[in-house]
């Protein structure tokens, strides 16, 4: 993608240029007027302690979706790094951005996001047809540490700890009315880069002769933020059909019943089991037969109330006692309950949770405050699960 800036020389022409080197920040009242930007880039600063026009600087460009780019800047007035996404200039991205800047406007409004766990907008911008938007910087989605690991689970208190931050950012996301509906390992952030090396003894097969040594990467720091919020719907608002990445996709969201706030439920199910394993729950292709099929062998027969709900187009995925038709699956699928390794009772409350949080009737899926009050999140186990690692 590239961004366009008015030509220092003509104004009624126009050059392509990249994120300019330095993009002049104008401070303003918290409530701001939003118009299109000239050259320097004036944009609202939420800060009304410091008059001065700030500027930031283009360091490197971090990151790129659909969407369109993230790129890493350091802040001069506030002598800090910050991040800056740019959206696209389509039409189609153009009125996504818009509704994410409205939804973190909205998490702006309490002044808790960042406390509850989700990215908070520290001010926004226009560069000639691209919404600009500026967060803090962060270190690395939990999908690159996995990445870096060479997809060597987490441990067991940080699957934990980044699982009850999750159910933290979505029961405030709820309770505001808010559906994420795109949780995924890409958008869980970790707050800290720093991380150190650890040797273990592994049994990814299961088999105990063929444990073997290897090194790990284990974050120091298991603070995270849940991010882009494009896609995140108001409650009394216009849903779309189908929503979320295909991995995390709830089975309601497939079936075609609607869906609500327990669909951010089902995703972080998935994300925290994949962080677990170290591999995603539902590897499917993009079919949804195949996904149904993978759920079943995962977590047993759909509830027959579901399956008479679904759409016309959903229901002949099953025959007629409720099973999905028969599909080939790959081998490295297996029931829930043969993933977790058992045995104490502390793991026996994790096994529990998971089955909650990944109940297949939406309705009676736990809700987020609920999974927060669970045992396996209780002080009592702090100092045991530091000794119960993953395998």
């Amino acid at each position: 993608m590239s961004l366009t800036a008015p030509s220092p020389t003509s104004p009624s022409q126009q050059r392509t240029t990249p994120l300019p080197t330095r993009v002049g920040v104008r401070p303003s009242s918290h409530t701001t007027k939003r118009v299109a930007s000239p050259t320097p880039l004036p944009h609202p600063n939420h800060t009304t302690t410091n008059k001065r026009p700030r500027t930031v600087i283009t360091l490197s460009k971090i990151g790129k979706g659909t969407f369109g780019q993230v790129f890493k800047c350091h802040d001069l007035l506030l002598d800090k790094p910050c991040a800056i996404k740019v959206i696209r200039s389509t039409t189609k991205y153009r009125e996504s951005g818009k509704i994410e800047l409205r939804v973190l406007e909205k998490l702006q409004e309490t002044k808790r996001a960042n406390e509850n766990k989700c990215a908070e907008l520290r001010a926004h911008f226009f560069h000639d047809q691209h919404i600009c938007m500026v967060f803090d910087l962060l270190a690395m989605s939990v999908f690159d540490f996995l990445k870096m690991n060479k997809f060597l689970p987490f441990k067991l208190k940080h699957v934990r700890s980044i699982a009850h931050q999750l159910l933290q950012s979505a029961a405030y996301l709820h309770k505001l009315k808010l559906v994420h509906t795109d949780i995924k390992p890409e958008n869980v952030m970790l707050v800290d880069a720093a991380s150190k090396l650890e040797r273990v003894t592994v049994n990814r097969d299961k088999s105990a002769d063929k444990r073997q040594p290897i090194v790990r990467y284990i974050p120091h720091n298991s603070d995270i933020q849940l991010v882009d919020f494009g896609s995140a719907t108001f409650e009394n608002e216009f849903h779309a059909a189908t929503v979320s990445t295909r991995h995390y996709r709830a089975p309601e969201v497939i079936l075609g019943i609607g869906w609500s706030y327990p669909c951010d439920i089902w995703s972080i199910g998935c994300v925290v089991m994949e962080m677990y394993t170290g591999n995603v729950l539902f590897r499917t292709k993009n079919e949804d037969q195949e996904h149904l099929a993978m759920m079943e062998k995962v977590l047993g027969n759909f509830p027959e109330s579901m399956i008479q709900k679904a759409s016309y187009n959903s229901q002949r995925y099953f025959d007629n006692d409720g099973r999905v038709h028969a599909t080939q699956l790959h081998n490295h699928v297996e029931a829930l309950d043969t993933m977790i390794i058992s045995g104490s009772k502390y793991r026996q409350l994790f096994i529990d949770l998971i089955h909650l949080v990944l109940t297949f009737d939406p309705s009676k899926r736990i809700t987020a405050e609920e999974a927060l009050q669970h045992p396996f999140f209780d002080p009592e186990y702090d100092e045991v699960i530091d000794e119960d690692d993953y395998y």
